[in-house]
């Protein structure tokens, strides 16, 4: 059977037989029209398929694995879902929940099973019990770096910080850590060790606040602080009752080594942010704004909450292991007004020893105490505890001269990333000259100008 009439058999087609009949008149230009037709539905079919398979390609893009793999393909209307969901979300709760399951690098994986941040909490290798697991995690941490020699006084410091509220995790710079096993409270502590280095560097590297998320209030203290006058849930409930973001305990004048006024404790006020300075060098006003009038802690021992430790973290320097310059730029973390957030606390008080961490004894340590008015004297790099005593102190005078030296690295680096930043506005920058309250020798107060010599 030819076409012709294979076409007369097939139903509704045969109408169309009469454009392969030779004999019916024009049979040349119904062919042609015949095959014009024919192109055009190709052409059509044609660019159907070419449109359909670029979709269909952009869709299976989205769902190749980053390691070059295909997964399964989802249905077009999940992915058009997806894509809508982060529209949906106005409420920039609801954005901020989005993007916090979706963290730089975790794409290729299900929101379910991202989990951004960790905690300092030692796990059983077997037996957690379900009644284990509803055991209430600590809420705050207590970071401090220790050597030996001041095993009882770091002892006296955790005893102060109850363990259903408290992660306590030691820093030691020494490299000794099994001699303190004997403390009870010695294997709940998480012990990291890096011999010679200080607070700061630990803090750097271990302290990420994504590690630290978990944690409400972050204690990084020194190890040579006199506790008998402080209570930690104490002082926390003051904290949060006066809305600080960063602070430290006042010091008691009489026994401490007081480096900064604004650090001594007042014994009539439960906090103050302020002190007022009318005499001498770095005066300090009632409109002063910055360090060390107001807005200021000393680095021996702050108190961060959890939102400011996340802006100090980042702060801080990997290679300025010292850290002297940031307390005076600390303010700028305070999530608002340094002169609110920022304050002292004075009804849960310390004393500072101001024992030298730098290794050898302690006969030096009076030529070393030579507070200057703007930075703290005290590093807590440690170097050999067998050293000689005159080869200790030209080692503690050489880190000095690198704290020093790293201040300066520090102030310059900040004054070149204010002037890089074009985006950034400094919400404390002051005009070169205010108008000032004095008062003269009568007590009388005055109006006068002086130049603004609080730092920013």
């Amino acid at each position: 059977m030819d076409l012709r009439g294979w076409l007369h058999k097939v139903p509704g087609v045969s109408s169309c037989s009469h454009y392969f009949d030779s004999s019916l008149p024009g049979d040349w230009a119904r062919r042609k029209l015949y095959r014009n037709k024919v192109a055009s539905v190709v052409v059509i079919l044609v660019s159907a398929l070419f449109l359909g398979g670029a979709f269909v390609s952009e869709n299976y893009a989205e769902t190749v694995t980053r390691w070059g793999g295909p997964s399964s393909l989802v249905t077009s209307s999940r992915l058009k879902e997806c894509k809508k969901e982060p529209q949906r979300q106005k409420e920039p709760q609801r954005q901020k929940e989005h993007e916090r399951h979706h963290p730089h690098g975790s794409e290729p994986l299900p929101r379910g099973i991202v989990q951004e941040t960790s905690d300092l909490e030692m796990r059983p290798l077997w037996g957690v019990s379900k009644k284990r697991s509803r055991v209430k995690v600590p809420q705050n941490l207590l970071a401090i770096a220790v050597g030996i020699k001041q095993k009882e006084n770091v002892n006296q410091i955790v005893q102060k910080f109850p363990s259903k509220n408290f992660t306590v995790m030691l820093f030691h710079y020494d490299g000794v850590t099994d001699k303190w096993s004997d403390l009870e409270w010695s294997n709940r502590a998480i012990h990291i060790v890096a011999i010679n280095q200080t607070k700061w560097w630990f803090a750097k590297r271990f302290l990420h606040p994504d590690v630290v998320a978990d944690y409400k209030y972050i204690f990084l203290w020194d190890e040579d602080l006199g506790v008998e006058n402080f209570h930690a849930d104490r002082y926390l409930a003051i904290m949060e009752d006066e809305g600080l973001e960063i602070s430290q305990p006042g010091l008691d004048s009489n026994k401490s080594e007081v480096h900064h006024r604004i650090t001594v404790r007042s014994p009539r006020s439960r906090v103050h942010r302020r002190i007022y300075k009318l005499r001498g060098s770095g005066r300090c006003y009632e409109n002063s704004t910055g360090p060390p009038c107001t807005g200021w802690v000393e680095m021996m021992a702050p108190v961060f909450s959890r939102v400011a430790w996340r802006c100090a973290w980042y702060m801080i320097q990997n290679d300025l292991v010292h850290a002297w310059g940031v307390d005076m730029k600390l303010g700028y973390c305070a999530q608002g007004d340094r002169s609110k957030k920022v304050g002292v606390i004075d009804s849960e008080y310390i004393v500072h020893k101001g024992i030298p961490s730098l290794g050898g004894s302690d006969d030096s340590k009076t030529m070393l105490a030579t507070p200057d008015a703007h930075i703290p004297p005290k590093s807590s790099f440690s170097s050999s505890i067998t050293a000689p005593a005159e080869s200790a102190f030209s080692e503690r005078a050489e880190v000095r001269r690198q704290s020093y030296s790293e201040l300066d690295i520090f102030k310059r680096r900040w004054a070149k990333a204010v002037s890089e930043d074009k985006c950034w506005v400094d919400p404390y920058s002051q005009p070169v000259h205010n108008t000032v309250s004095k008062f003269n020798s009568t007590g009388e107060k005055e109006l006068g100008v002086k130049k603004n010599t609080s730092n920013s």
